[in-house]
């Protein structure tokens, strides 16, 4: 049974289709996301009573299922209507979504592998706010204990084996940081445990290269192509600022001008220190607040008037 305390009270959550109180809705203890942790997830946003490009967020999550045999297909435009119709339906203006999607009652042993009956969960509850200091300050962030393997099938998915990120979470509050970064095992730079993140150095912003997004013949990434990290190109590019993804190391971290870590939740949080060791100035950069404002003015206007650029035929409503 889903957790019904604090806010989501009152609310109702689509669970395969059909709307349910939260105190209410169940899954198998059979299922597959809670026997071995397979299913996937994506966190949404939404603002104005819309959901921040939804398609981008279930697009892929269809492709990863596809690719890790959970499932054969998705429909995608189905399942962001769902979203859209929970939003609206537990009339909720500002929120935050999770889209939950695992193996059902799963036989992992399946001759015909990726023909699962998934359990579909979709989950909005009220937003909750950064805190400002967060921004005006800068966070402090610790390295990992463990590392990313690029030979990780699931690297660069959202599955629900989130167990390790967690962890380091735990450990990164435990010395007063408000994250932990992740590298690689050739200790390369990933992003943090919830989170991608970017760097900015000489005038243009660099990031890892994303699962997908690696040269002809490189090792694959782990890192995961985050919807919020191509909304940032997008601002940061309409500024002028050249985009870069390459192979980044400690290094490029510690002699950084600025460090953010970026995702739907949070938006940009500006990182001030690593460990010990200061980035750039110390104090939160000019780049992070005007990132951060673009994207607070881009998700205004597209969820106001109705834009999703991720959909092809989508085209501004206004009210």
């Amino acid at each position: 049974m889903i957790d019904s305390a604090g806010t989501d009270r009152g609310l109702e959550v689509w669970l395969d289709g059909h709307f349910v109180p939260v105190q209410e809705a169940k899954v198998s203890a059979f299922d597959a996301g809670f026997q071995h942790s397979v299913g996937l997830f994506e966190t949404l946003v939404a603002r104005n009573g819309r959901v921040f490009r939804p398609h981008a967020h279930v697009s892929r999550l269809e492709r990863t299922a596809r690719e890790l045999l959970l499932v054969e297909s998705l429909r995608v435009d189905a399942l962001v209507e769902a979203i859209n119709q929970t939003v609206a339906h537990n009339q909720l203006d500002s929120a935050r979504v999770r889209l939950t999607v695992t193996g059902g009652a799963l036989n992992l042993r399946l001759e015909q592998p990726g023909r699962s009956d998934p359990t579909i969960l979709i989950h909005a509850q009220p937003a909750t706010a950064t805190p400002p200091e967060l921004r005006t300050e800068g966070i402090r962030v610790c390295v990992a204990d463990d590392r990313l393997s690029p030979l990780d099938a699931s690297g660069g998915a959202k599955t629900l084996n989130y167990w390790m990120r967690l962890l380091a979470l735990q450990k990164a509050g435990a010395v007063g940081a408000s994250e932990s970064l992740w590298f690689t095992v050739s200790n390369h730079l990933a992003g943090g445990s919830t989170s991608n993140a970017l760097l900015f150095k000489g005038g243009t912003l660099y990031s890892p290269f994303a699962r997908g997004e690696e040269p002809s013949g490189a090792i694959p990434s782990p890192v995961r192509a985050g919807v919020t990290r191509e909304a940032l190109f997008e601002l940061a590019r309409q500024h002028g600022i050249p985009v870069e993804c390459r192979t980044l190391d400690i290094n490029d971290v510690l002699e950084a001008d600025e460090l953010m870590l970026v995702n739907s939740g949070w938006g940009v949080l500006p990182v001030v220190a690593v460990e010990q060791a200061a980035i750039g100035s110390g104090c939160p950069g000019e780049l992070a607040g005007t990132l951060q404002k673009g994207l607070e003015e881009l998700v205004a206007q597209e969820t106001t008037y109705g834009i999703d650029p991720s959909d092809q035929d989508s085209t501004p409503v206004p009210d």
